[in-house]
């Protein structure tokens, strides 16, 4: 049997108030499924530069679990003019957050080029209604703080960005500004800047 190709639809925004989102959140029936510290480790090849085709290789590490996860270059199809960002992602999980030091290991000895560690703590809203969405906030260090809304569906991108939009001005987020960039590239500009925000393995 042939798999479904799942297709990871997303916007990310500045999240300027966030007592206020969460209490939309809860009107709408989106629950918290609890915040976690995840430490996202990012690759490049030697011979591609991941920045500039916006390739995402990272080693996503959790206290319970690991994945290794990769994401292929942003084109047209990949990239609106709106922010929203449509990719299929593909992800290995491995047995526990134990796992992580042995995928730097891989990634390493495959001659992979470190590039940056993103630290954040985030926070997953779930409604029971509204099968494969979710809203997420992130609080990236040295950053700031985000939300997301992303939709995992094999249906067509039209249908999918209109419920993306549908969610984001039920949560009356229209108005936040859109960053189209991602936290890889967010936290490598801070850390240019000089304000310390990397911290490298």
């Amino acid at each position: 049997m042939i798999p479904v190709a799942l297709v990871e639809i997303e916007r990310k925004r500045v999240l300027e108030e966030r007592g206020a989102l969460e209490r939309r959140l809860e009107e709408s029936g989106f629950a918290s499924a609890g915040s976690a510290v995840e430490v996202d480790t990012y690759y490049s090849r030697p011979d591609v530069d991941f920045l500039e085709t916006v390739e995402c290789l990272r080693v996503r590490a959790k206290e319970d679990r690991c994945e290794i996860t990769y994401k292929p270059a942003s084109d047209g199809n990949t990239s609106s003019a709106e922010g929203v960002i449509a990719k299929r992602e593909t992800n290995v999980a491995l047995a526990d957050g134990g796992e992580a030091e042995h995928a730097h290991r891989l990634l390493e000895a495959l001659g992979m080029v470190l590039l940056v560690r993103v630290e954040k703590v985030r926070t997953c809203y779930r409604a029971p209604r509204r099968p494969g969405l979710a809203v997420v906030v992130d609080e990236v260090a040295g950053v700031g703080s985000f939300v997301e809304t992303e939709i995992v569906s094999a249906d067509a991108w039209e249908e999918v960005a209109r419920r993306l939009e549908e969610t984001e001005r039920l949560l009356g987020l229209e108005a936040l500004p859109v960053v189209a960039v991602p936290y890889r590239d967010l936290v490598l500009a801070a850390a240019k800047e000089g304000s310390g925000s990397v911290v490298k393995r």
